[in-house]
């Protein structure tokens, strides 16, 4: 089960469907994982009644972040910014899928840390955002 889910990650790597930047997105951040230099950047677009219609992710970094960005970007499509709010770690390890090392739990959450301090609103996001 566990190749599955590794083949899946890779897909979103090699073939993100996510990547880009929104021009006149409605929330937006951007942080990185100091410990490894992965760096991420994330818009969204939202309806007047703050329904997220288009999500975009810009960076770099290991597959493990950049693939969980476009994974959660995916997710996040429909949903509303109190929802994204409420996404715990919890949320990002079940979209993996795979058991990850500390390091890697690290990369794998840093797309949920930016898309809850870009819903925030806040300017610097703290790792207790992503609880």
């Amino acid at each position: 089960m566990d190749d599955l889910y590794r083949e899946i990650i890779l897909e979103h790597y090699k073939n993100p469907a996510y990547k880009g930047r929104i021009a006149d997105s409605d929330y937006s951040f951007e942080d990185e994982n100091p410990l490894c230099g992965d760096h991420l950047h994330i818009d969204l677009k939202t309806d007047a009644n703050g329904i997220i219609t288009d999500a975009r992710f810009d960076g770099h970094g290991c597959a493990i972040s950049m693939a969980s960005a476009d994974m959660l970007l995916e997710t996040l499509i429909g949903k509303s910014i109190d929802e994204v709010k409420k996404l715990s770690k919890q949320d990002i390890l079940d979209l993996l899928g795979i058991e990850l090392s500390p390091v890697r739990l690290k990369c794998a959450l840093l797309s949920l840390k930016v898309a809850k301090a870009a819903a925030y609103e806040v300017e610097e996001a703290q790792d207790d955002l992503m609880d």
